[in-house]
């Protein structure tokens, strides 16, 4: 089945179907999965030096012909240095969040560069726009790792976006099943940035604990931490229960950034550390069965959206 969106003509797409840039876990092998699959692959700059993203970029070149990007946290310090890799290594697509939208514009537009901005309201998506990015990533607080602080659930924020933005809106958000993706479109999206589900598979960099965690994930095993530092979703854990009882003690800043310290990320989603690590994930982990490839997760998400759709059709007179 096709899906024909302003999305898919914007990168290039078989299907609108956007992989998360996830730190520690969308490295070159996923991404170019998913780009072979139909879909767009983002590898995750946000846990990369610049060296190590140029290795990913080229490895990703390597194993696929088709499009694919880089996702660009700006509040990284190195983001300059990040930037000038990107360019220098002419990659043609650039997501960025967790700044700015305008930052490194005029940059990336002077080097042919297609950009979309995640945004967590309807102001940073006017924002984006205005400045002249490509498209908006519409990212609700069901989504994994960090959020926006203002707890818009992607099913309020698409409603109240779509009739606002005339660039092509991404859900993003807690969609982790091609109902999800119908509902989404439904409410005005054009495409879907899928993160969780996609961390899950076996081309994914994240360790086998971590995919072990998120397969095993129930509706009610994620929650928000860091509303002080960092706002972020992540399954439950001793690292999320300490943070948490920090924070009802009324703790500063300072105190949250000594329990978070270095590369907690790292120690959950790398390393595998399931008691003392971090484990970025959203609410859409519920639904995940099982570890599958790539491949298998495109076909099972077309094959369920087909199906949501022909059942809705179905309430049509």
């Amino acid at each position: 089945m096709k899906i024909r969106t302003r999305v898919n003509e914007l990168f290039g797409i078989e299907y609108p179907v956007v992989q998360g840039g996830m730190v520690w876990v969308s490295g070159w092998k996923l991404a170019s999965a998913v780009s072979n699959s139909g879909g767009l692959g983002l590898i995750g700059a946000g846990s990369m030096k610049p060296e190590l993203l140029a290795e990913h970029i080229r490895k990703c070149k390597s194993a696929t012909g088709k499009p694919f990007g880089v996702n660009l946290p700006m509040l990284r310090k190195d983001s300059d240095d990040l930037v000038k890799t990107i360019i220098d290594e002419k990659v043609k697509i650039v997501f960025t969040s967790a700044g700015h939208p305008g930052k490194y514009i005029e940059q990336f537009k002077s080097n042919g560069i297609t950009v979309a901005h995640v945004v967590s309201n309807l102001k940073q998506a006017k924002k984006a726009e205005s400045v002249g990015c490509d498209a908006v990533v519409a990212e609700g607080v069901e989504a994994g790792g960090h959020n926006g602080p203002d707890e818009l659930t992607t099913l309020a924020l698409l409603q109240i976006a779509a009739p606002e933005i005339s660039v092509p809106l991404i859900a993003a958000g807690g969609i982790a099943s091609g109902r999800g993706m119908l509902a989404a479109l439904a409410l005005g999206a054009e495409g879907v940035q899928i993160g969780t589900l996609f961390a899950a598979t076996e081309e994914s960099s994240a360790h086998e604990n971590f995919k072990n965690a998120l397969v095993n994930a129930g509706e009610r095993d994620t929650v928000l931490i860091l509303r002080k530092l960092a706002f972020a979703r992540v399954i439950k854990n001793e690292f999320s229960d300490e943070v948490i009882k920090k924070e009802f003690a009324g703790v500063g800043e300072e105190t949250l950034k000594n329990i978070l310290g270095q590369k907690r990320e790292k120690l959950g989603m790398f390393d595998g550390d399931l008691k003392n690590g971090m484990l970025e994930a959203g609410e859409g982990a519920a639904l995940i069965e099982k570890i599958s490839s790539v491949k298998e997760v495109f076909e099972k998400l077309i094959e369920e959206y087909e199906s949501a759709l022909k059942k809705l059709n179905g309430f049509s007179s």
